[in-house]
């Protein structure tokens, strides 16, 4: 009877395919020592990390950080109103409301843009969490970037918020689109720098007060918000002009209606050239580390 087995030499593969798939089974590729991380001219990856961070942190309390601002100008809105504005008249051509809502939207703009960036920092240095965006491969530039742009967008998303809750109740329509978007996106960069020098300068938050009610406050409440320049007897006349801040709130109530106090060249030359010098200061400290990493 013939056996149905396979023979031992059939089942068993070639000697020579055997030690061929030897040394390739066991054979591993040696693992490359880890190098440092290649990014191009910016780090673009770092750089939205950072600016996510810093949006997040003021959406998580929203109610404080967006909600209020636009209850409180809410607040001035209805009280100015009601106090003065049957009585003022019209102002550049358009009743007291329609004056007063410009400079209120642009005033939340102003105050969050300052608060977001500086809270920001002088929290980091008080909790010892600077190590978080220092350690990172982040240059001085990106940092600041990161900062103002957190600012930018706290300052322009409150000001949006606060013009759409004004508009059921005052004539919100925009004469040039050009000078609001200009002039709005302007404050917030100045004011968001503003708050990144005095982030890094402040030791605790006790100082940031200061210069809040000392420096913004004063500036953002005598430039014109809730009147025009024009009433102001010398040499207050001439002094208001001096206020960078009195540029910004005139440029944005004339891109709502159609007029202003100052010559509009002025202004678009006044505060580029003082965001330019701003921002250039944020990037100088920031890469001394000034107060951060001494």
């Amino acid at each position: 009877m013939p056996d149905d087995r396979p023979s031992p030499s059939a089942s068993a593969p070639p000697a020579a395919a055997k030690a061929a798939a030897t040394p390739a089974a066991s054979a591993r590729a040696p693992l490359a020592p880890p190098g440092p991380r290649a990014f191009g001219a910016v780090n673009w990856l770092g750089l939205w990390t950072l600016y996510k961070k810093e949006v997040r942190r003021f959406l998580k309390v929203h109610f404080q950080t967006v909600l209020a601002p636009v209850v409180t100008s809410l607040l001035f809105m209805i009280v100015f109103s009601l106090a003065i504005g049957a009585q003022r008249g019209e102002i550049l051509g358009v009743d007291y409301a329609s004056f007063l809502a410009p400079g209120l939207v642009m005033l939340g703009v102003l105050n969050n843009a300052f608060a977001n960036s500086s809270s920001s920092l002088i929290g980091a240095k008080m909790m010892n969490n600077t190590v978080d965006f220092l350690m990172p491969p982040l240059s001085p530039s990106e940092l600041a970037a990161a900062f103002v742009g957190g600012a930018v967008t706290r300052g322009v998303l409150v000001g949006v918020a606060t013009a759409v809750c004004i508009a059921p109740f005052v004539d919100m329509s925009i004469a040039h689109p050009w000078a609001v978007a200009y002039f709005g996106l302007s404050a917030a960069l100045m004011m968001g720098a503003i708050g990144v020098i005095a982030g890094l300068w402040a030791e605790k938050f006790d100082h940031l007060a200061v210069v809040t009610n000392f420096v913004i406050l004063p500036l953002a409440f005598l430039s014109g918000t809730f009147y025009s320049v024009e009433i102001l007897p010398e040499p207050f006349y001439t002094i208001s002009h001096v206020n960078p801040v009195f540029f910004l709130i005139d440029g944005f109530r004339y891109g709502f209606i159609g007029a202003g106090d100052s010559d509009l060249r002025i202004g678009v030359a006044v505060t580029a050239g003082l965001n330019l010098a701003l921002v250039t200061a944020c990037y100088l400290l920031l890469r001394s580390g000034w107060r951060l990493k001494s």
